[in-house]
């Protein structure tokens, strides 16, 4: 069995939807709170990261810090929101309402304009997760983003993954995982 945490980053001092195209740091409270949820997490074996800022360079204090070897791995990086990166939810709904109540209903049917479509976002984690976090087994610290956990969490607690949007992942908070390798 392999025993793996899952690290939602923390705040960052962007705004609105922040898929894989916007790259941007965590802010101070933001920082703290990955720092408390990792100090009391362990023990780890390697971590596994995310490449955008907001998760690879917490990782990586944790990593050097801890004296682990750190795998930076693109797979796992958020969906990507396409026309709707950087915008908020009210912002949306002042003019593209109807799509983002599309999306928030059927997200596997309706994705964002321009946006990445969440069966390919599936394979992408789940190819990431196989090859980069499982195969190799052990203790496993992965530092990444809240569609990435969520998506992970149904398909390992074999939820529908239409219903993504209503597993919780709240900003740094830890999900332990136990699967067979």
């Amino acid at each position: 069995m392999a025993r793996i945490g899952l690290l939602r980053h923390g705040e960052t001092t962007g705004t609105g939807f922040r898929g894989c195209g916007c790259d941007d740091p965590l802010t101070a409270a933001g920082e703290q709170a990955m720092q408390a949820a990792f100090a009391g997490s362990g023990p780890w074996d390697r971590i596994v990261t995310s490449p955008l800022q907001r998760c690879r360079r917490p990782a990586e204090r944790f990593a050097q810090g801890a004296g682990l070897p750190l795998l930076c791995e693109p797979r796992l990086q958020e969906l990507h929101f396409g026309d709707w990166e950087g915008l908020t939810a009210e912002q949306l709904m002042q003019h593209d309402a109807d799509a983002l109540g599309r999306f928030w209903q059927d997200p596997f049917g309706c994705p964002p304009p321009n946006g990445e479509d969440l069966a390919a976002f599936r394979d992408r984690v789940l190819e990431g997760w196989t090859q980069s976090v499982v195969a190799p087994g052990g203790r496993v610290l992965v530092v990444t983003h809240g569609g990435v956990i969520r998506l992970l969490r149904a398909h390992l607690e074999g939820q529908p993954l239409e219903q993504l949007l209503s597993i919780e992942a709240p900003l740094a908070s830890l999900h332990v995982v136990e699967v067979g390798t």
